[in-house]
């Protein structure tokens, strides 16, 4: 059973187990891809789900895909593989 700890960051605690947490540096990647490209405000992205977030940053990434034209590699998002 999981409980939440923090906003839509993704912190959770398992019951019994230890802290489990989102890795920041990818946390900021998505936050900051998001608000770069939308004008979202920080809190507002924060507040998200992760998957949420991750949904985000995949629909941004298809966006500039068409734009440009160009194959999935400059997906920043796909690089380590879907989460």
């Amino acid at each position: 059973m999981r409980s939440r700890v923090r906003g839509g960051s993704g912190f959770f605690v398992r019951s019994g187990g230890p802290l489990v947490t989102y890795p920041a540096e990818r946390l900021y990647e998505e936050v900051g891809f998001i608000a770069y490209y939308f004008h979202w405000p920080h809190d507002e992205i924060m507040d998200m789900e992760h998957r949420e977030r991750r949904r985000w940053c995949d629909e941004i990434s298809k966006i500039n895909k068409k734009l440009n034209d160009e194959p999935d590699k400059n997906n920043p998002f796909d690089v380590f593989g879907r989460r």
